[in-house]
């Protein structure tokens, strides 16, 4: 997230891309809402649903699921046919413009209409819109990654943003809201299967970097792994772990024996059905969670075991929050009901497999001193600043901070900002509040964009060459150098910004007023990526199958992510005879992920105590099904759901909706009567990722939960 959620008060439009606020994140309508009525900024909801986002909009466009790409690049060509764009900011501080441009020239309004449904008419003037009204601020979540083209959709909202030059400014910025306090600090700290913490990647210097922090021998390290190969090899990814043990696809490693699942709502995977198999063919299955998950109740045997943990009142640390800013959570009571503190039974794990010694070499009072460890490593991002005392100093001065700026006026934080969001270069840096800022120093909370990708680079698709750092005189205030310069190393010897312990880089460059990264230009292309500009490929299982020649998928990928992955042998044009509807998945304001804690709510339960399938009335006359019947949703991978019809005409005749916080029943079998005594949830239901389809994006391997295809029979 580039800006803040109180940030969003500056826009002066706002637009909203599978991203359904009202409900996913309801508190940041306070901010949504200020910038709609003092600056009477528009609110454009994209979304093939009427969401309750869109009730409060301005302006609704509904869109054919998994189609995303194709409209903001009907945008971006609008905004360049009419002279909208940013001319200054491109030509200054953006890199691959021609070539993207040239790209974009295939999205006519027209060809963006048979593609997304969304009237040409529309398109233009959705286009006119953002550019009378800047800057804007654009949000998307995972109605925006959770297709097989996921990084290319995400791009394009990139792309479009520095068109319009709303990067790097105040109620601009690309704005993704989290789901919960800590995803963005889970994601920053190594949850992924392809990085080290911070995003240093697997290579072997990352390695050696973290061994340094960590004061941990690199060779012990190699010797963990079964050979150095695998060491820097990315691993399954949270998507695709069951493919481990069932093997549909081709896997590139030793089958999985085992699986513990720390915090993690087993129903969020799609083909729900195909993890329940592998669930029930592991030796061994360890679930850390307050409440038993689904998976706790649907596996089939005795190779289950529950630890359970703490909730977040229970325990301290710090948090990082969608907004880059890092909290800290106080430990309300002491934990209940037999429970301990993820701390607690991490020590526990680490001991029983011998190599407690090293892992807490550096860690002697917990929780501090976890912070500090990751501060010192986590250079890349910036977290060197934010010390437990500053945090917690943060917590108990929020009241001297400004709602508007986040910054603080007076007191014992003046001048810092809100969480001190990263980067932090420094303890005494006061964070940086909107990424790529030049309009501030660096010390005092501004930043150019990255160099990451050299100082030059020769386009493959025209052949330009062009200079991948900013142009001369684009810097932020007090900059030693004026212009553009890469990235910092050698202040200490053998080492760059990214690697010195000692952060004299870091250091040195915050005192010549420079970035430690460098400052570049922002790139439209991608040279290491399959699409190095973005286009539109249709979903692998699509309604459209007469766009497959001209919009076709990828080539089957082998070894992704340590599994083979199907792109274009998925694409059968007949799969829509037999699967007519178009699939889609979101949340409810009531419930949160899997449900496991939600649905433990007798309150919350009460709200909403039933799974549900939206069918448009239209649909639903045709096939005789009426409000609160039972319908069954099949999909082409063999799910089947058995839910309630709301009929309701929030989706169109081809798009039918369920929300993805069920489970405890699956496939019609109830699994209630498998939960520990007492420890049941309050409510139950099919999971709607039992019908979501295969899928998988080609740089990630997210899964492709929102544009799949199912038929839809009265029960």
């Amino acid at each position: 997230m580039t800006n803040s959620l109180n940030d969003i008060r500056h826009a002066k439009s706002m637009i909203f891309i599978g991203s359904n606020a009202a409900e996913n994140h309801p508190v940041s309508l306070l901010h949504i809402l200020h910038a709609k009525e003092v600056n009477n900024a528009p609110i454009i909801v994209v979304d093939p649903r009427f969401t309750k986002l869109a009730a409060k909009a301005t302006d609704f466009v509904r869109i054919r699921p998994g189609t995303d790409c194709a409209f903001i690049m009907g945008l971006i060509n609008v905004i360049i046919q009419n002279g909208w764009q940013d001319k200054a900011f491109i030509d200054a501080r953006v890199a691959g413009f021609q070539e993207m441009a040239e790209v974009a020239t295939q999205y006519t309004p027209e060809e963006v209409e048979n593609i997304t449904g969304i009237p040409a008419s529309e398109v233009t003037r959705i286009a006119k819109i953002l550019a009378n009204n800047r800057p804007t601020s654009l949000t998307w979540c995972m109605g925006g990654t959770q297709h097989h083209i996921g990084s290319s959709i995400t791009r394009a909202f990139c792309i479009l943003q520095l068109v319009l030059g709303n990067m790097g400014k105040s109620g601009g910025g690309t704005n993704i809201f989290r789901g919960h306090d800590n995803v963005q600090g889970a994601t920053d700290m190594c949850v992924l299967s392809h990085s080290l913490p911070a995003y240093y990647g697997l290579a072997e210097g990352s390695w050696k970097h973290w061994c340094r922090v960590w004061d941990v021998d690199y060779d012990w390290m190699v010797s963990r792994f079964p050979d150095k190969e695998m060491m820097g090899k990315k691993g399954f990814t949270l998507a695709r772990w069951y493919e481990g043990v069932n093997q549909d696809d081709k896997i590139h490693q030793q089958p999985l024996k085992a699986l513990l699942q720390w915090g993690c709502g087993t129903n969020s995977n799609s083909q729900f059905h195909k993890v329940k198999k592998a669930l029930d063919k592991l030796e061994l299955v360890v679930i850390v969670d307050p409440f038993p998950t689904l998976a706790a109740a649907i596996t089939e045997s005795d190779n289950i075991y529950l630890l359970p943990c703490s909730s977040q009142y229970e325990t301290s640390g710090s948090v990082t929050s969608t907004s880059r800013q890092i909290q800290w959570r106080d430990k309300i009571v002491e934990p209940v009901h037999g429970s301990k503190e993820d701390y607690d039974i991490m020590k526990g794990l680490v001991e029983r497999l011998g190599f407690a010694d090293k892992f807490y070499k550096n860690i002697k009072q917990v929780p501090e001193d976890i912070t500090l460890e990751l501060g010192k490593g986590s250079l890349t991002i910036g977290y060197n600043g934010q010390t437990p005392d500053r945090i917690k100093k943060h917590k108990d001065n929020w009241h001297t901070f400004d709602i508007d700026t986040l910054q603080a006026k007076g007191g014992p934080c003046d001048g810092e900002y809100f969480g001190m969001p990263w980067p932090c270069w420094t303890t005494e840096h006061p964070g940086t509040p909107i990424l790529y800022d030049i309009s501030k120093s660096v010390a005092e909370g501004g930043l150019p964009f990255r160099n990451r990708f050299g100082q030059s680079t020769t386009y493959i698709m025209s052949g330009r060459e062009e200079n991948q750092l900013a142009a001369e005189g684009v810097c932020n205030p007090g900059s030693e150098v004026k212009g553009g310069y890469a990235e910092f190393k050698d202040v200490v010897p053998g080492t760059n910004w990214k690697t010195d312990l000692s952060q004299e880089t870091i250091k040195s460059a915050i005192e010549r007023g420079m970035a430690p990264f460098g400052n570049a230009r922002a790139r439209c292309v991608v040279w290491t990526f399959p699409d190095q500009v973005p286009i539109h490929r249709e979903p692998l299982h699509s309604p459209r199958p007469d766009l497959f020649d001209k919009y076709g998928t990828y080539d089957d990928k082998p070894n992704h992510y340590r599994v083979d992955t199907q792109y274009k042998s998925q694409q059968d044009p007949n799969l829509v005879k037999e699967f007519p509807f178009v699939i889609t998945t979101g949340r409810t304001v009531e419930h949160m992920g899997g449900g496991a804690e939600t649905r433990s709510n007798k309150y919350l339960s009460e709200l909403q105590p039933d799974m549900y399938v939206e069918i448009n009335p239209t649909t639903a006359n045709n096939m005789g099904i009426r409000e609160g019947e039972d319908v069954w949703i099949e999909s082409p991978e063999g799910g089947k759901v058995k839910v309630m019809a709301k009929v309701t005409e929030r989706v169109d005749e081809k798009t039918i909706f369920m929300p993805f916080h069920f489970g405890g029943t699956l496939m019609g079998q109830t699994f209630t009567g498998n939960y520990p005594e007492g420890h049941a949830p309050y409510v139950f239901g099919e999971s709607a990722n039992t019908c979501t389809n295969y899928g998988y994006d080609i740089i990630t391997q997210i899964q492709a939960t929102k544009d799949g295809l199912c038929k839809v029979s009265k029960a």
